[in-house]
Formats: structure tokens, C-alpha cells, sequence
């Protein structure tokens, strides 16, 4: 009889018995990829802090798409970089702003082979930067922005949206639109739900990829949440599902795993974590300077987070990852 001490590495002695008893398995259908359009540019624009990252054209946002839809990644998630912005953020919800043109093209050519997911949110958009209409003392105006995301979620859901994305973190912004989608009949379109999303700092390659500048210096804590807070994240998640949410959403993902796994024990529905721009830069800024294998460390990083719980991954790195696992699932070292 074997010693009780020696029983945990049996499995353990080659790649095939590890890959036979791996609890958590990550696949190319977990993944999303967030993209980039830019209005007004006639060929794709580097991102200097998102290195291999680029602000789309149209035609070359239609490229990528089919290229995704051929490696099996099953959604993408779109955002817009609009030529011109105003203090209401006006070309979000304006019929022939980019990501509605964009959106539209999108169905064209691929159908219904991609989840086309469009962020809503008006920062893209604003003037000031910031992710709704500001009042008369510069705070954003909650009620007055609910107004606006109505409107940007039925021109989404016009231009082919499969599923609207509210990442403003607006009380009452998931019921809001879904009464909208589902007043303009709309009700096939799903919510998926920004529910936990902390001011973190770790989102600064995003704003310098949608042209964000928070006006006067300012930032977002007024409505995103502290990272110190739990409860507050599943009292967020909670809301948002009795207001009609298909998908929560919590960001970043790799610093609340723990909210990941909290959502999943308690919530029934489907829970994706956003691996952020910042993560995203870090690792490869460590790889590019030899400081770690970057293959290694995006599997594993994604892994993580599908073991917290999270059935769907947004990563700046879902493309290079589909491709390096062939359309299957990435096998345990």
C-alpha cells in the first residue's frame, strides 16, 4: 500500500494524466475580445501603451472579426473613438455615429458567426470625459444620464447589437435600459452588465486608447466603486440581476478573484471578468523585457480567472491566445 504522502503527485507525472484530471480548462468559446473603432482614419492606429493593440478602420475592424470568427472566438466587444465629442456625449446614441456604422457593417458581413457586444457608456464621447452628463456643479447627473444610455442602447440595439454593455456604473442603469429595449421591442437584445467595476488604476492604457481625458484632472470614484469593498460589489451584482441583467460583469479581473467567485456561488446567471488594458501592458511590458514568458503567464493568469468562476474572459489578448490554442482548449504544463 502506497504512503497517504505520495498519493498527491501520482497524478501529477506527466502531461497527460495532469491534462485528464485538470479541474478548470480554458478554452477558446470562454473568450471576448475587446476592439477599437476610430472614426475618420484610413488605416489602423497603433496604441502606444496597448503594444500589438490597434484603433480599428471599419474595414479593418471587419477584418479582425472574421479572423476571430474563424479561430472560434465567440464575441467581441466594441468600442467607439468618435471624431468630435460634445459635453452630453452626443455621438454614442447618433444613428451614423462609428460604432452604430460599425455595427451595422459588422452584421453584414459576419451575421450571426460573432456576439457583436457594443460598450455603452459616454465617455468615449464626452467632452470632460467623464461617463455621463455632468450637472451644474460638475458632478455627473445620474437621472439625466439614464436619459442618455436609453438612447444609446436603442440606436445599439437598432444597428445590430446582440447584446448592450452598461459601464457607466449609474444606479438603476440595467433597468433603465432594459424598459428602453424593451418598450422599442427589442426584446431579443441582452444586457450584459458592467455590476462591479472599481476605480482602479489600472485602466489607464484604455483611456489613451478612446482619447479619454477626465476634465480638471478629476476621476471616476464619485460612481465607480472602491477596491477595498466587497459588499458592495455583490449588493451591485444583486441589483443588476433583479434589474434585468443577461451577463455581470466584474473589472479588473485579476485583483477580484474574489468577487468572481462570491458571484458565482450566489448568482445563476453567466459572470465574465475583464482582464484590463493595465494587466494587459504589464505583462507584456515584463515580457518584452525578459522578465518573465509571456505565453506562460497569460494562460495562467486566464486560467485564474476561469477557476474563480468566471464563464467568459475579456482579454486584449483573446486573439493571440485563440491562436495559440488552435480553436481548442490550452492543456495543463
Amino acid at each position: 500500500m502506497g504512503f497517504p504522502e505520495r498519493r498527491m503527485r501520482r497524478l501529477r507525472r506527466t502531461a497527460a494524466l495532469r491534462r485528464l484530471v485538470a479541474e478548470t480548462r480554458l478554452g477558446v468559446a470562454d473568450l471576448a475580445a475587446p476592439l477599437f473603432v476610430r472614426e475618420g482614419i484610413s488605416e489602423p492606429q497603433p496604441i502606444a501603451t496597448l503594444p500589438g493593440v490597434v484603433q480599428h478602420t471599419v474595414d479593418s475592424l471587419v477584418a479582425e472579426a472574421k479572423h476571430l470568427v474563424s479561430l472560434g472566438v465567440p464575441a467581441l466587444v466594441l468600442f467607439g473613438v468618435p471624431s468630435s465629442k460634445d459635453d452630453v456625449g452626443s455621438g454614442a446614441s447618433d444613428p451614423d455615429g462609428i460604432v452604430q456604422v460599425a455595427l451595422r457593417e459588422l452584421r453584414s458581413a459576419i451575421g450571426d458567426d460573432l456576439v457583436l457586444v457594443p460598450d455603452l457608456c459616454l465617455d468615449e464621447y464626452t467632452d470632460h470625459g467623464h461617463c455621463g452628463v455632468l450637472d451644474r456643479r460638475g458632478g455627473v447627473d445620474n437621472d439625466t444620464t439614464l436619459e442618455r444610455y436609453a438612447d444609446v442602447a436603442l440606436a445599439q440595439a437598432a444597428a445590430g447589437a446582440d447584446l448592450v454593455a452598461p459601464s457607466g456604473m449609474m444606479d438603476g442603469q440595467v433597468a433603465t435600459v432594459r424598459r428602453a429595449l424593451d418598450a422599442a421591442g427589442h426584446h431579443e437584445v441582452g444586457i450584459l452588465a458592467y455590476s462591479a467595476k472599481y476605480a482602479s488604476a489600472l485602466y489607464g492604457p484604455f483611456r489613451d486608447a478612446v482619447d479619454v481625458k477626465i476634465a480638471g484632472g478629476g476621476d471616476r470614484r464619485g460612481y465607480q466603486q472602491d477596491p477595498s469593498n466587497l459588499r458592495e460589489s455583490l449588493a451591485e451584482l444583486r441589483l443588476d440581476v433583479a434589474e434585468g441583467a443577461d451577463i455581470v460583469m466584474v473589472k479588473p479581473a485579476l485583483t477580484s478573484l474574489d468577487v468572481v467567485a462570491a458571484a458565482r456561488r450566489e448568482l445563476d446567471v453567466p459572470v465574465a471578468a475583464y482582464q484590463v488594458s493595465g494587466e494587459y501592458a504589464m505583462i507584456c511590458a515584463a515580457a518584452e523585457r525578459g522578465m518573465l514568458d509571456k505565453e506562460a503567464v497569460v494562460l495562467e493568469t486566464l486560467g485564474a480567472m476561469k477557476r474563480a468562476g468566471a464563464d467568459v474572459v475579456l482579454t486584449y489578448f483573446a486573439r493571440e491566445v485563440a491562436e495559440l490554442l488552435g480553436g481548442g482548449e490550452a492543456p495543463p504544463r
